[in-house]
Order: C-alpha cells, then structure tokens, then sequence
C-alpha cells in the first residue's frame, strides 16, 4: 500500500458503496488509518457520553440500542485495521498497532468505567422483568451488564483508574508480544543447499521449498521456514537428523532468542497484571475471573477435564515413543528419541502400521478441490450457495471472494479465503470479520475471512495438502459459517460472539464432514489424472485417523495446563515463565521427546492479546461437544440429516450469543452432552486404547 497525500479524502471513513459494500481495499494507504481511528474515536467517546448523559429516565431504547448503534465509524477501521495487521502487515501498519492499541484500550475503559452509563445498565438490569423485552433483548442486556461489571463498574475511581491503566499496559504488551514472534518467523529460513540436504523430502515439499525460497530471493535454493504448513512436513520427511534438529530448535525458540524480540519479560508481565487486575475484580486469580463467565465456570473444571485425558494420553504417548524408538534402534539409530525426531519417526510407524505415508494421501488433497468439499457439506447442511467474485478489491493478490447466497437465493455473507503462507502475515489459522451480521437498523450482511498458511507450490502447480492441513481448512471453515449464518439482531451477541468454550464447537464439529466417505470419493481426486482417490487408500487413511493420538494430546493438553496454571499464579510478582513451564511440566512427567504445542514465549493464543488467555484448554472442552454432536448424525444413518442440520442452524450456526450455551448445545442435542465421545473421538478410552489397524478404524 502507498503512502496518500493528505489531500486525499479517508475512504475509510466513506460510505462503502462497492460490491457487496466491502472495504476499499484498493484504496487503502496505511497513513489513512491514524487520522481515521482519530475521527473515529472522537466520534464514539461523544456517542457514549450523550448516552451517559440522557436526562431522561434510562430505557432498553435510549441506553442499549443506542450503545449498540455506537461506534459504527469506528468498528470499520478496527475492523480493516486489525485484520490486515494480522494477515498482510507491514512496517508502517505494524508501527500505528503499537500505538494504537494502548488509546484503543483506554477508549475502551473509558466507556465502561463511565459510572453515569453504568448506572443507566444496572438500573435496566434490575427492571428487566418488568420492561416487556423478547428474549434477545433480555440476553443483550444481561450480557452488557456482565461486560460492564468485569470491566469494573461500580468499583471506587481509583480502582477504575488502576484497571484502565493496567489495561492500556496489556495492550501494548499484547501487540509486542504478536509481532516479535512475526519478526523471529520472519527473520529465519532454513537454506537446503546440496541435493543430499533434500534427502526424504516427497517431491511436493521439494517444490514447495523451492518456492519458498525464491520468494525469498533465493531462486535454486530451497527454503524451510517457520510457519507450521513449511516446517512440520520437513520434520516428518527430512532424513536428515541433524537439519531437523536445526529447524525444530528454532520453530521451539521463537521468542526467546534475547534482543528486541524476545518475550519473555513481556509474558512475565503480562501474567503479574492479568493477576493484579482479577484481585482489583474481586477475584482469587485470573484464571478464576476469566472461567467465571464461560460454560467451564471454574479452573477447577476445567483442570479435571484436562487431567481427565492427561492420564490416558500420557500413557498412550509414553506407548508411541517406544514403538518409534524401536524403529530407530532397527535402523541403527543409537539416540534417544528427541522432539525432532518423533515426527520423522511416526510417519516411518504410520506406513507400517497401516501402509499409509503422506506422500501417497497428498496427490489427492488439492486445496481448490478441499474448499470445493468445504463448500458442497455446507450446501447439503444448510442449503448454500457459493459464487466466486473476481470483481471485488481484496487486500491480496492470494485471497479469493465468494458471495454466499440462502436456500432463497439471497445474499447471507461475503466470503473471502486467503490460503497462502507469506512473510506479511502472522503464523497459524483463523477466522475474523471484517463486517459483523446484525439487522438493528436493516439486514447488515457479514464479510467474513479465513486466513490460512499453507505453502504455495511451484509455478502452474496445484497447493496439495496434508490431511491435517484439510482438517484445519474445515475448522476454519466451521467458524467461518458460524460467522456467515449468524441470524440475529444485535452486534453484541452476533456469530462468534459467544463464550470461549463453546466458540470453537461449531469449528471442531465441522471437521468431521471431512473424514466421511462420500465427501472424500467425490473430492479427494489426483491431482494430475482427476481420479478419485482408490477405496483401499481411502479406507487406510480414515483407518489411520486415531494414530498418535497419546502425542497430539499431550502436545495440546501440556500447554493448556501451563496457560491455566500461569492464570492461577495468586502472586506472581516475580515469576520466570520458562522456569514455571519447566517445573510444570517436570510435574505432569512431560516426555522429554515432546514439547509443548505452543511453548510460552510464542504463546500467540494467550499472549497476543487477551483472547484464550486462561482458555486455551476451550478446544478440548468444545471438543466434547463436537465429538458427542456429530454421533447425532452417525446415529441418524444420515450425515446430512435435515432435521438434525435444522436443529444444528437454529440453536447454534444462527443463534449467536442468544442462549445460554448449555441450552443451546441441548436444544441442538436434546440432552447434555456425554464426556465419553471425547475419548472414543481420540482413541483414549478403554475400548479404543489398543493402537491395530482394525481397532483405529
């Protein structure tokens, strides 16, 4: 994006008038964001004042409609701002986020530590079964008097001046703490100079490095980097030991390599002022204030279910790695089994046990093909139609629009996927909105976006994935739709503004329309001949879909463990984060052949930001749901079922924040849900713990 003059008119400030009202993009200059956040700003902090300051009696009407129609200006820039900072940043971008997010912040606090306008909600609050509200309303106001509450309504003016000060420091802690860890991705590669330095590598991953590198102005070198769809198919491939052992130990270290990007510090602190702002809250921790409103309700809970599947999978992993470690002694391997090596090793296993390796399963899995699959199950489900858009600016070359249209034939959504890796845009996968549903004053249609990094093939060449890879773009996918099919009123309770823990059960259950048959003979074809993937393979690879299972949850529940037991620190005043993970996971018996999932200095979920902090162990709560969810549909004979879809739309993919969400999940259900299907999802419980190819079937 070039520089404007100031001449120029703000577009971001402008009326949206293109296709479909999307933003700009083509526009877009990153020094027209600073002045538009200014305006922006300005103008809510008046709209929140003159709602604080209605001399009439406080009604749903002139506090919380109101409250919700404000900052329209300035949900447009955050919006557009945040997400471009996330996916395609740059050196000016990433500046006005450092100074951005601490006035956003005290913005924020400024208006719910209003004591005038909390009084009008707590006053609504205490009428509310006398103001004649429908249902929705009744939860928007229930859900803002929580926000303002634990944001410190009500509490004496220093204590409010503490919290927003503390806020304004996490902030910024937040968005150094992101770009650091983008700074160490970025900063490394990888170089594969000699042929036998390619050794193992299937000719997909030879391709796929080549072009990284020569996007990285290496052309004839090939380039390993340090996002997860680059670095972990080399680990898994790689026979050179000494090269994973390389890049493994840099992928582990990212943040904490000293100099201007390291974390550690910035997660210490981040910790002792998260715990200082529960106890100004009234709470014993923050883990304890941030469970309080979630499906969870304690760390107590939340611990026991972690623990729950801690034991099995410690003892399932502890199985795996010697099974592997045989396979290295076989090979002449005298070592033992280090992280760098378990990847490598397991594929060796997996071939063995169900003579299946990635190399023979990726031909198959196209990305254009796996979005087209995304696609047809969300058609079958819900009735949706999906029509490519060339003719809308993106931000990208890389990203792709589609319009969404209903079983009618209306417009529901704009949706945008934007597949690729790129040194621009921060590590992993998400989705996020760059317009939220809601109809307060007419239909406003979301834009929703999927961002992914998955490595870009050679030239004329298609992008073939994992099947992890696939599973990840149908997650992403799942929250894109509980994004695009949201059918409710308000913003505050719109799409996936729902409690952490029942956030990611739309996404997870999504997933399982992958591993169903009839989507992979239809979609899982080679990419050079167009057949279908042949029915022994395809019966191997769902065969398979419980392998390593004791090693994918130990990874994952590790770092649950470490975010809550950081969160549950009374008074950390001088804690060392690595020193705390090392004792911790010395205590759970962490396999030395295992290293957390997300280590603490790149801890992006908790520390970029305050999003899963103290909630990372939500997927595995929402995988409850999921996995108890989707056996509605095996118990149907049908997986497209409409009944069950019907239920699945209205109490969950449409209804927002709207209900509880343990109503919601039983409305969809008709019962609560049963914690065994988590363990027969992944292979940990009794009948399930005996690794054979009939038995993973």
């Amino acid at each position: 994006m070039d520089q404007a003059s100031s001449s120029e008119t703000n577009p971001l400030l402008e009326p949206w008038t293109g296709p479909f009202e999307a933003p700009p993009f083509d526009r877009l200059k990153p020094d027209q964001f600073r002045p538009a956040f200014e305006i922006a700003l300005a103008e809510h902090s008046a709209e929140v004042e003159a709602i604080a300051a209605n001399p009439e009696p406080p009604s749903f009407a002139n506090t919380i409609d109101a409250l919700e129609r404000s900052g329209a200006s300035l949900d447009k820039v955050a919006s557009v701002f945040f997400n471009l900072a996330g996916a395609d940043a740059n050196d000016a971008l990433e500046a006005i986020e450092r100074e951005i997010a601490p006035i956003l912040s005290r913005h924020r606090s400024k208006t719910y530590l209003n004591e005038a306008l909390f009084s009008r909600v707590a006053a609504l609050q205490a009428q509310r079964d006398s103001l004649g509200l429908d249902a929705e309303q009744a939860r928007v106001l229930e859900r803002y008097h929580i926000a303002f509450v634990r944001n410190g309504g009500g509490l004496p003016p220093e204590t409010k001046a503490r919290l927003a000060d503390i806020g304004e420091r996490l902030a910024t802690l937040g968005a150094a703490f992101g770009q650091n860890v983008l700074a160490d991705e970025k900063a490394y590669m990888l170089v594969l100079h000699a042929p036998d330095d390619l050794a193992g590598l299937p000719l997909p991953l030879i391709a796929a490095a080549a072009r990284t590198a020569a996007d990285r102005g290496l052309p004839g070198k090939h380039g390993v980097t340090l996002s997860r769809s680059s670095i972990e198919p080399f680990l898994q491939f790689s026979a050179r030991r000494d090269l994973r052992e390389k890049a493994f130990r840099a992928w582990a270290s990212r943040g904490e390599n000293g100099g201007l990007t390291d974390n550690r510090a910035i997660a210490a602190e981040m910790v002792r002022l998260r715990a200082e702002r529960a106890k100004l809250l009234g709470f014993e921790t923050f883990a304890h204030f941030r469970l309080a409103d979630r499906m969870a309700k304690t760390p107590e809970a939340a611990l026991e279910l972690l623990h729950s599947v801690w034991t099995p999978a410690l003892a399932r992993a502890q199985r795996e790695e010697a099974d592997l470690q045989a396979i290295a002694a076989s090979e002449g391997g005298n070592f033992q089994i280090a992280p760098w090596d378990w990847r490598y090793y397991a594929e060796k296993r997996r071939k063995a046990l169900f003579d299946l390796d990635e190399g023979e399963t990726k031909p198959y899995l196209q990305l254009g093909k796996m979005i087209e699959a995304a696609f047809h199950a969300a058609s079958r489900l819900f009735g949706l139609t999906f029509t490519e858009r060339k003719d809308i600016p993106l931000y990208h070359p890389d990203a792709r629009a589609w319009i969404v249209t209903g079983p009618d034939g209306e417009a529901l959504a704009l949706f945008i996927g934007d597949y690729f890796a790129r040194p621009s845009k921060r590590s992993g996968a998400w989705m996020s909105a760059f317009r939220d549903q809601q109809k307060l004053d007419g239909d406003v249609l979301p834009i929703i976006v999927n961002v992914l990094n998955f490595a870009r093939a050679s030239e004329n060449a298609p992008c073939l994935l994992s099947f992890d890879d696939a599973r990840t773009l149908f997650h992403e996918f799942g929250h894109a739709l509980h994004g695009m099919l949201s059918n409710v009123t308000y913003p505050m309770i719109s799409g996936t503004s729902v409690a952490q823990d029942f956030v990611e059960f739309p996404s997870q259950l999504y997933e399982h329309w992958l591993e169903q048959p009839e989507i992979l003979r239809r979609f899982a074809v080679h990419y050079e001949t167009g057949e279908p993937m042949p029915e022994a393979l395809l019966q191997r690879l769902l065969s398979a879909r419980q392998f390593n299972q004791g090693f994918a949850t130990v990874e994952f529940a590790s770092s649950a463990l470490i975010d809550l037991g950081l969160h549950l620190e009374p008074d950390p005043q001088s804690i060392d984060v690595l020193a705390f993970e090392k004792k911790e996971l010395e205590k759970l018996g962490m396999p030395a052949s295992i290293v957390m999932r997300h280590r603490t200095p790149h801890f992006q979920h908790i520390f970029s930001g305050d999003g899963y902090s103290s909630g990372y162990y939500s997927y595995l709560w929402s995988e409850i749901l999921d996995a108890d969810g989707f056996e509605a549909f095996e118990e149907s004979g049908d997986i497209f079922d409409p009944a069950i879809a019907k239920r699945l739309y209205d109490y969950v993919y449409s209804a927002g924040y709207s209900r509880d969400p343990e109503a919601a999940y039983k409305g969809f259900r008709g019962r609560a849900p049963s914690p065994e299907a988590l363990l027969r999802k992944r292979g940990l419980s009794e009948a399930t713990t005996t690794e054979t190819v009939g038995a993973e079937a």
